[in-house]
Parts: C-alpha cells; structure tokens; sequence
C-alpha cells in the first residue's frame, strides 16, 4: 500500500496523505477512475482523525487531481503525473554537493536528518 505517514511530522499529516495520493497518481499506482478509501476507514488504517483525511482529500480535489462524487466516493481524474520534478531536483541537489565536496554519506546523512 502507498500510504505511509510520520505521526511525528514537520509536515502536517493531511499534507502527508494528500503527498501520498500525488505519489501513486505519478507513478502510476493509481489511475484515473480509481477510488480512494472512505476517509473514515482510510483514517482508522493510518490512526489519525476523519477530519484529517477529509482535509487532505479536498486539497487533492483543489489540485484536480481528485473529484467527490455522492454515492461514487473519491476517485482519481488526473492523468499520471510525472515524478520529473522532484527527480531533477534531487539530481541539481547531487550535483551541487559534489561540487562542494560532500560524499554520497554525507549527503544521505543530510537527507536523514533534514527529513
């Protein structure tokens, strides 16, 4: 399953779900039509309150990545995203601490620790 949320974030934990589903749409793990879980039993699985998936739920839905629809649930309208972005970011972060010295160690570390 693609859901996995840090319940000691320094991102709040709608953003997190909402992150997750933008994560499954751009690789593919979900498709367009697809439903998404009841916020409620979503919610139970991740332990965290209804509300707060509702909340990430209308953010994707602000996004257009999401449609609610009475009796249909929450299913998936945008077209596979693509992870470019953030891939081409992660790329301009190596290049940069290679040129400033930094090992793949010590990067990871960065990472680890900023994360």
């Amino acid at each position: 399953m693609f859901w996995h949320i840090d319940q000691n974030p320094r991102v709040s934990l709608h953003e997190q779900i909402a992150a997750c589903v933008r994560r499954a749409v751009a690789t593919g793990e979900l498709t367009v039509n697809e439903q998404l879980p009841p916020a409620t039993e979503l919610a139970e699985a991740l332990g965290v309150d209804r509300n707060t998936v509702l909340a990430a739920y209308r953010r994707l839905r602000e996004e257009s990545v999401v449609n609610f629809r009475r009796g249909r649930g929450v299913r998936v309208i945008a077209t596979a995203r693509t992870a470019a972005p953030v891939e081409q970011a992660v790329r301009q972060l190596i290049d940069v601490a290679r040129v400033n010295g930094y090992s793949k160690a010590e990067i990871h570390g960065l990472i680890e620790e900023l994360m």
